[in-house]
């Protein structure tokens, strides 16, 4: 009889072996919690293709900011959807919008809460599309102006992290430069590296109401087929003086964000998009899932690739579920 001197199965054979040799685990330090902010009082309104997720006004975006502390998540970041759009996005930059009122409010009400300022165009202009156009092409050069108008207009209502999602070259640069130049030095660049031009956005558009009108975002986003460019993002992103690097999506790019965490020493976060969130939020709803053991693996899987930060529409739930279980 062959005689096994081989077992592995002697790491797995209880609960209390497999938690001392697990190698990965997921805290509730790790996330960032979302919140779209609109005009308006209290507003508090489901997004019909997020579930669980709202509309916010900013005195509701302010009691949701204070629950995500109480759950010692550490951290949000802020999209709006603005009173008014044009051609140019300027409600991006005004002191009076939903945004800039949030940051403020949030800062106020819990000052040592960390908020992260989503910098990008689509969700402020008229035609949905990054930045400025000339006929049907957005403009790198004269983007980057407004980009830098978003950030400062952030960072003086107390914003701690800039995160520009726009996928403009040079973008890190110059928002850098503009935060300098107006005494910002201590506000760190969380830049979106690598963003592919991914169908998992679908429901975002209905959060942040930024779908374009016209063509799709293919010239400045990434190809999902490409690997190595976005190696070449990330360089030259920390070149131009990132803090932090982003890969988005998360799910479907786990490779990427390996081979990202394998190639700096930067801080690498992941966004766990709209789209990986509402499938999983559609299964459990239809009983097909067990969505707390899925969430909790799909997260993990993340922070298994390499990713420090998870930005999450899951983060509230997790933190809730993890502090049960520590409880149990």
């Amino acid at each position: 009889m062959y005689e096994q001197k081989l077992r592995p199965r002697r790491m797995r054979i209880s609960p209390a072996m497999r938690a001392m040799v697990r190698e990965t685990s997921l805290s509730v330090k790790d996330f960032v919690y979302p919140l779209f902010v609109v005009p308006g009082e209290n507003v508090r309104e489901e997004i019909p293709s997020m579930p669980g997720c709202y509309h916010l006004s900013v005195d509701e975006a302010v009691k949701t900011a204070k629950k995500c502390w109480e759950l010692g998540i550490p951290s949000v970041e802020v999209f709006g959807i603005p009173e008014y759009k044009d051609a140019d996005g300027s409600s991006a930059w005004d002191m009076t919008s939903p945004v800039q009122r949030a940051i403020k409010a949030i800062k106020a009400e819990v000052p040592e809460l960390m908020i992260v300022g989503d910098v990008c165009m689509c969700e402020y202009t008229d035609h949905g599309h990054c930045g400025h156009l000339e006929g049907h092409y957005v403009d790198n050069d004269k983007t980057l102006k407004l980009l830098q108008k978003v950030a400062v207009s952030q960072a003086q209502c107390g914003v701690d992290i800039i995160a520009p999602s726009d996928m403009m070259d040079g973008r890190v640069a110059a928002i850098r430069e503009a935060l300098d130049e107006n005494g910002f030095q201590n506000v760190s660049i969380m830049s979106y590296a690598v963003k592919y031009a991914s169908g998992y956005y679908g429901p975002f558009r209905d959060a942040a109401d930024s779908a374009p009108a016209f063509g799709d975002r293919r010239q400045y986003q990434m190809d999902p087929a490409n690997a190595h460019e976005a190696i070449k993002e990330v360089d030259l992103d920390i070149a131009e003086g990132a803090d932090i690097i982003m890969v988005k999506p998360a799910l479907a790019y786990l490779d990427i964000v390996r081979q990202v965490r394998d190639h700096i020493h930067h801080p690498v976060a992941v966004y766990n998009v709209s789209g990986e969130y509402a499938m999983v939020k559609a299964a459990a709803k239809n009983g097909w899932i067990d969505e707390k053991r899925i969430v909790m693996e799909t997260l993990l899987s993340m922070k298994r690739a390499g990713a420090d930060i998870i930005i999450t529409y899951h983060a509230m739930d997790v933190a809730r579920w993890l502090k049960e279980d520590a409880n149990a």
